[in-house]
């Protein structure tokens, strides 16, 4: 019987990093890899399960341009026959290298083969990494999303996309029976130094001891996955290890242990930071806050064990003050008193929790940010440099998952990061984005002439 798994062809010119994302994807080492240019030159193929689709992924040799005749050119001749029958095409750029003539060529080659496509900005390491990706863009092929299959960044984020962009099965069934395909889960990791009642918030929220408990800090060790229905739609829990100051980490078993945490929060959608209210918002729940601001994830406060205070009122207005000056980069963030000892106040948990989800995934119409760009620049007006005031002509939402807006305009890049915190704080204002982190990546605009000198 054929084979009725969806087609994934990943494309791109030579050395991009297109086999080592098709390894990464697949879960294995099937292709060859090497700082070689040319290296695979047939179609290669494996078989793979993401997000609980099984899909069949196609590695192919760089894109380049030829004469058929040519070895080049026939290879050319078989990436482009792949295509035409591929149900989805990632197209791989290399981030650090930035958009090429080449890569231009080719994207607008894929824009009329008719296929879903999507963009993936690979060798983006780090937040720098993030902000390079973003060239991309002007591609047209829509957001660019940035990865690093080298380093397994942002892989989690491309499965998500990958699942969402697939066709629906047979007969436009997700699955085996005919029923359409599952929503993919909310992926709710729960973070917070050792003994802040991470456990037992889990085992509150299934209603079972499933998880470990007990007054000793560090009984769980490894990130557990667990499935979590509800009538708002599947949520995975992940159960971590608590996080301690990196001084205090010692043990081989610790330090894996905390490994595990941030590989966790990296998988997530979105972090609920568990504290004990009773001890109060230290440094170091600030600390994981911030990692998760950083690597763009939603973050609700959960302040657990707030049936031991004795005053919560004070208890309350000393941490809302203390997150709002350490912690302005998740400025309205979301607080959830609780005691997940006794059940009290849980109730109002999973809601704050699809709250920031859905303020995380939201997106803004390009006609709609314009406007907020406008009245933002009449407000306050960009600072002078070299005696000149900087011009920001326009603005769009590049993606979502944490929001990320594109500004364009002349010598963009070398606005301070004071005006843009200004315009990160009155796009949370206008669109009521609190709590979630906000990119805003800024691109000047080119001179072409200058771009055609360079490449010469």
């Amino acid at each position: 019987m054929a084979d009725k798994s969806p087609r994934i062809v990943v494309i791109g010119r030579p050395n991009v990093g297109k086999s080592t994302l098709f390894n990464r994807l697949v879960g294995r080492r099937v292709a060859l890899i090497a700082d070689l240019p040319g290296l695979t030159r047939d179609a290669q193929e494996a078989s793979a399960r993401l997000r609980g689709r099984d899909v069949t992924l196609v590695d192919t040799a760089g894109l380049e341009e030829a004469a058929p005749e040519t070895l080049a050119g026939r290879m050319r001749a078989g990436a482009e026959s792949a295509v035409a029958g591929a149900d989805l095409v990632l197209l791989v750029v290399d981030a650090r290298a930035g958009i090429t003539p080449a890569d231009a060529h080719f994207a607008a080659w894929l824009r009329r083969q008719g296929r879903p496509i999507l963009l993936v900005a690979n060798k983006a390491e780090g937040r720098s990494g993030g902000a390079e990706a973003m060239d991309a863009y002007r591609l047209g092929l829509g957001a660019p999303i940035a990865v690093s299959a080298e380093h397994g960044e942002g892989i989690a984020d491309l499965m998500g996309h990958i699942a969402e962009a697939l066709p629906d099965g047979p007969d436009g069934a997700g699955g085996e029976g005919g029923d359409a395909p599952a929503a993919l889960p909310l992926r709710l990791a729960i973070l917070g130094r050792p003994n802040a009642g991470k456990s037992t918030l889990i085992n509150r929220l299934l209603g079972t001891a499933r998880q470990l408990t007990g007054p000793e800090p560090g009984l769980t060790r490894d990130a557990i996955r667990i499935p979590l229905p509800d009538a708002g739609g599947a949520i995975e829990l992940i159960d971590t290890a608590g996080l301690r100051r990196r001084a205090r980490i010692e043990a081989p078993v610790e330090k894996l242990a905390a490994s595990a945490a941030i590989a966790a929060l990296r998988r997530s959608d979105v972090v609920a930071l568990v504290i004990d209210a009773a001890l109060g918002l230290h440094d170091q729940d600030l600390q994981i806050a911030r990692l998760a601001e950083q690597e763009g994830r939603a973050v609700v406060i959960v302040l657990n064990k707030w049936d031991a205070l004795s005053a919560p009122e004070a208890t309350r207005r000393a941490i809302a003050d203390r997150l709002e000056t350490s912690l302005a980069q998740l400025r309205g963030i979301a607080t959830v008193p609780l005691s997940a000892a006794t059940g009290s106040g849980m109730a109002r948990l999973l809601p704050a929790v699809r709250r920031a989800h859905e303020i995380w995934s939201r997106r803004i119409g390009t006609s709609d940010i314009n406007r907020w760009l406008e009245a933002a620049l009449a407000r306050n007006p960009p600072p002078l440099l070299d005696g000149r005031r900087l011009k920001l002509r326009y603005a769009t939402q590049a993606s979502a998952r944490p929001p990320t807006l594109v500004l364009f305009g002349g010598r963009a890049d070398r606005l301070p990061d004071s005006y843009r915190r200004y315009l990160v704080n009155s796009l949370r204002e206008a669109f009521d984005l609190p709590g979630t982190p906000i990119r805003i990546d800024l691109r000047p605009t080119r001179n072409p002439y200058e771009d055609s000198k360079r490449e010469r």
